[in-house]
């Protein structure tokens, strides 16, 4: 979108004309000093605009002033220019593309493919992870001056397009001695559609396992019923449903998976904000799916929004124990506001409430701390609630689990490891060694496999910071200015020996780690989003507690159990 200083100022001009009619009309200081200030913002703009010594861009200029004025609000509260599809591909799910994950690759300086989806243009012509995406239709899609990020959407936008509609796309290739080859392909776009339920299968011969990936599809509960259906044709006695990673989506979509489990009429949401029509109840509209099927629900740190909704509504109905870690806490709802020259914004209007009154909204945006920055509202501060059965629940700060699961902690390494592309680099080269591989459940990466990768690292020239490092030589720092470095010398020298940096330590320590995911990026680019969850399914605790807990009749039911009143 390419906005001119006459459009800004029309918009800005008749915000101030709305609001100074309306401060007239109340009389109130408030709306006097939002006039003011939007006078003051017209009147700055203007100066710029006519005496600045070089000409400044309105485009860039207003779009800084309107994300400074959101960073004072909270992060989901976001400005959409007109060019902006984001919303639209959000809400629908649906988007005319190659259907690629892409991202911006260092080493390069350009964009890279990393995973192309299923079933997609880019995977039927034959685009795989790796490739360094070099023109789309004639354009060079350099860096230039822009910023990863920048890159990465520009990127985007050129990829996509109406269905049916061709690109040309140019790559390089890389090649088993780290060279490029380069390559074009001519690629049909098609509607792309995320799939929320990327795998469901069955673990053992009782238990169905759902993963839900996303709420943010129109109709996605529809697809949730679907597996769950056909996973009780095969013979599942109870249910695992997977909210890992699930960043949340639309709440009625959410309410429709609560109403498989519940009867119809129960209240599961209900929305509070700062004017009347920000509040709404959402109740469960039609007849349930089944009502008795033992259920457990797995979360995590980024389990969010409406798959919040989601594992707290069964958990405050005792309808589900909920396993893993407790969950992100957001509880705050958003709605789509028409703006003037076909942009928009989402705009956070209300908190939602679940079954048991709580609201699980674990930042609090309005109390910021003195340079800007937030933070969470600390147990001490939460308050106490009830499910149906008297079980103690609490808000402001996510979902507990009923059974908590510990997190495993990433070492240090990987996160270097990934963060450099070593890994990804190093599965591009197997990949062209290895074309085929193994069924998911056979695979393994061998003793050679992993030898052959602590010799990629070391021809590479990997190194990373260690904290034990950093930390030691602040400590050294520290006792200098105090005066005891003297009488410390021989201990620093010892400790400094002890953590002396050995690579090869590291890797052997980590391997399980590291192993597990170099296979599940070889896994991804050969069976796409099902393959890496299988790889993962080989050792997951969380899905080995959920499955232990619903096999455990008793145990499953104390936990739901109804609280005596007189105990």
């Amino acid at each position: 979108m390419k906005w001119n200083s006459k459009k800004i100022l029309v918009v800005v001009c008749a915000a101030i004309a709305g609001g100074a009619l309306f401060s007239f009309s109340k009389g109130d200081d408030r709306n006097f000093q939002l006039a003011k200030n939007l006078d003051v913002f017209n009147a700055v703009f203007k100066e710029l605009d006519m005496f600045y010594v070089d000409t400044i861009d309105p485009e860039k200029v207003i779009q800084y002033g309107i994300d400074a004025m959101l960073a004072q609000t909270d992060p989901y509260t976001e400005f959409y220019p007109e060019d902006d599809n984001t919303l639209k591909d959000m809400t629908t799910g649906k988007f005319g593309g190659i259907g690629s994950v892409i991202r911006y690759y260092t080493p390069r300086k350009r964009v890279a493919i990393i995973e192309p989806s299923e079933g997609s243009p880019a995977a039927e012509i034959g685009l795989k992870a790796g490739d360094i995406i070099m023109e789309v239709n004639g354009k060079d899609m350099a860096q230039g001056d822009r910023t990863p990020n920048e890159l990465t959407s520009y990127v985007s936008n050129n990829l996509r397009g109406d269905p049916n509609t061709s690109c040309i796309v140019k790559i390089e290739r890389p090649t088993s001695d780290s060279t490029y080859v380069p390559m074009e392909f001519k690629i049909t776009r098609s509607t792309i559609r995320t799939n929320p339920v990327p795998y469901y299968g069955m673990l053992g011969d009782s238990i169905g396992y759902v993963v839900i990936s996303t709420f943010a599809i129109e109709n996605c509960s529809k697809d949730i019923k679907k597996a769950l259906i056909e996973l009780k044709q095969q013979g599942a006695k109870s249910m695992i449903l997977d909210l890992r990673g699930n960043g949340g989506g639309l709440l009625g979509e959410a309410v429709n998976v609560v109403n498989f489990f519940v009867p119809k009429g129960k209240e599961i949401v209900v929305t509070k904000g700062k004017l009347k029509q920000a509040e709404s109840t959402y109740k469960t509209t039609n007849e349930p799916w089944d009502l008795e099927i033992p259920l457990a629900i797995l979360v995590d740190g980024s389990t969010a929004s409406a798959s919040e909704i989601v594992s707290g509504s069964l958990q405050d109905m005792d309808r589900a124990v909920v396993v893993g870690n407790r969950t992100y806490g957001k509880g705050l709802v958003q709605v789509l506001r028409d703006l003037p020259y076909n942009t928009s914004m989402k705009v956070t209007t209300s908190k939602y409430y679940i079954p048991s009154g709580r609201c699980i909204q674990a930042i609090d945006y309005a109390k910021r701390n003195a340079d800007g920055s937030v933070a969470r509202i600390p147990d001490s501060l939460t308050h106490v609630f009830h499910t149906a059965g008297g079980r103690e629940v609490r808000d402001g700060g996510g979902i507990r689990p009923d059974v908590e699961v510990k997190a495993e902690k990433l070492p240090n390494i990987m996160f270097y490891l990934i963060n450099d592309d070593m890994i990804f680099d190093y599965v591009t080269l197997y990949n062209i060694k290895h074309p085929q591989i193994s069924d998911v459940k056979d695979f393994t990466v061998t003793e050679a496999d992993y030898a052959d990768f602590k010799a990629f690292l070391k021809k590479r020239n990997f190194t990373y910071d260690r904290q034990s490092e950093k930390t030691l030589k602040s400590l050294k720092e520290i006792a200098e200015f105090e005066g005891y470095m003297d009488g410390a010398k021989e201990e620093f020298a010892a400790l400094e020996k002890k953590l002396t940096h050995n690579l090869d330590h590291e890797l052997d320590r980590f391997l399980k780690e590291i192993k597990d995911a170099i296979a599940q990026e070889i896994v991804v680019r050969h069976y796409y989003q099902r393959g890496t969850i299988l790889q993962r399914l080989k050792d997951d605790p969380d899905v080995t507690k959920a499955m232990e807990t619903l096999k455990d009749k008793e145990a499953y039911s104390k936990i739901l159990a109804p609280v005596n009143k007189a105990d």
